[in-house]
């Protein structure tokens, strides 16, 4: 049994779309909210994998399971972006690991493909929040401002959807959404057809941002902004992509986005680096128990509430220096 492991967002998703494109396979699809990261130890615990690809994934935080698929000799596709760790050293482990702040998974993928479905990779590193590299590759490909303008917001609804406490929060389960894409081999083929996945997510987009106009910073300083957003569905769904939206806004801050979660006594955050200065994102959050991510943005899946003031310090000193 092969096995297909990625991150429910934009990143992961694309990623294996542009694979399965080019090398159709059936698998199991093992994916889920964005946050839920820890995705391999589902593999390892069913004993009946043949071969694996993971993709958008902290190597970092699925080590353990890796290193049990490795040991008994399942070769493994490695493809990822994040904090790795060290990268354990075995004959069935192949990688494409580069932790650069302006890289994500689908550009790897692009890259291993020679550009085969490079406007599904631009789709991607938009969703990532790399506009800088989406934007100089729809200009090499002589892509109109109206058809990367489309690409930026496929990208952007692709990653809403994948933000949520469980996957009752999301618009579309990751694995369904991926199973609908598929058949689109140019991503532009979606505007034609008004039941598309573009649709149903910019609905759902639409709706869930008119909530974020209300808003206020509770932190707002020449060094960072940071957001607290209620315990509501809209506010789980929208909260990465707040965050993305923030730090467009203003490159030269810090941000972060507090959404209380459902116990009432902790916060999941998403924390976006100053775009002037991408770094810091993935230091800052693994000073908590259940932080992680890359450079550019990262976060804490449990924050309790008496840890919001030293959070706040945390950030605020790493972007002072």
């Amino acid at each position: 049994m092969h096995y297909d492991v990625f991150n429910g967002d934009a990143d992961g998703i694309i990623a294996l779309l542009q694979l399965r494109l080019f090398t159709p396979r059936e698998s199991t699809l093992i994916t889920g909210v964005k946050r839920d990261i820890s995705l391999l130890k589902q593999v390892a615990e069913q004993k009946d994998a043949t071969s694996v690809t993971v993709l958008d994934i902290s190597l970092e935080k699925n080590k353990s399971a890796l290193e049990s698929l490795l040991e008994n000799e399942v070769p493994v596709f490695y493809c990822d972006h994040h904090r790795s760790g060290e990268v354990p050293h075995y004959p069935h482990l192949s990688t494409k690991i580069n932790l650069d702040a302006e890289v994500c998974t689908s550009l790897l993928i692009n890259e291993l493909l020679e550009g085969k479905y490079a406007y599904w990779a631009i789709a991607g590193a938009f969703g990532d929040n790399l506009d800088k590299v989406a934007n100089k590759m729809a200009l090499e490909l002589g892509l109109s401002e109206q058809a990367t303008a489309f690409l930026k917001e496929l990208g952007i609804l692709i990653n809403y959807n994948g933000y949520g406490s469980s996957l009752d929060d999301l618009h579309i389960a990751p694995s369904e959404l991926y199973k609908a894409l598929l058949p689109f081999t140019n991503p532009f083929e979606l505007i034609d057809v008004l039941d598309s996945p573009f649709y149903q997510l910019k609905k759902g987009y639409e709706r869930d941002f008119s909530h974020l106009d209300a808003i206020q910073p509770i932190v707002n300083n020449d060094i960072c902004e940071v957001y607290e957003l209620p315990c509501e569905s809209w506010a789980r769904r929208t909260s990465g992509v707040f965050g993305n939206d923030l730090a467009n806004r203003n490159p030269n801050k810090a941000h972060a986005v507090l959404t209380l979660n459902q116990s009432k006594e902790d916060y999941t955050v998403s924390v976006r680096a100053p775009l002037n200065n991408r770094i810091g994102a993935d230091d800052i959050c693994c000073q908590f128990a259940t932080g992680g991510g890359r450079k550019t943005a990262a976060g804490i899946n449990q924050l309790p509430l008496n840890a919001v003031d030293k959070f706040i310090v945390a950030l605020e000193q790493y972007y002072c220096k």
